[in-house]
């Protein structure tokens, strides 16, 4: 049951995009508002994550990070695949060629 009270303006255009999407998605506009608003506040709380090392364990983190990569094949089999929208069948040849270089 939710008890805590938030109250916010907004001008008129943001609250009918947020109806709409809301809508879309087949909620009201208070679950919509907190759904997102709670995604939002997780990702910048998760971004803002500390973590305490001590001296000698700070000198072994650098040097993982420092060292070179590993290869990984996964990743090399996924970076050699193009991406779709540089083969968009609307793009002209020449168009195509810059965006590749």
């Amino acid at each position: 049951m939710r008890d805590a009270a938030i109250n916010l303006r907004a001008r008129a255009e943001q609250r009918e995009l947020i109806d709409q999407a809301a809508r879309l998605l087949g909620k009201n506009r208070s679950d919509f508002m907190l759904e997102a608003a709670c995604e939002k506040a997780q990702g910048v709380m998760l971004d803002q994550v500390f973590f305490k090392l001590d001296a000698k364990k700070f000198q072994q983190f650098c040097r993982i990070l420092d060292a070179p990569a590993r290869s990984n094949v996964g990743l090399d089999r996924l970076l050699a695949v193009k991406a779709p929208w540089n083969n968009a069948p609307g793009k002209r040849k020449s168009e195509r060629n810059k965006s590749a270089s």
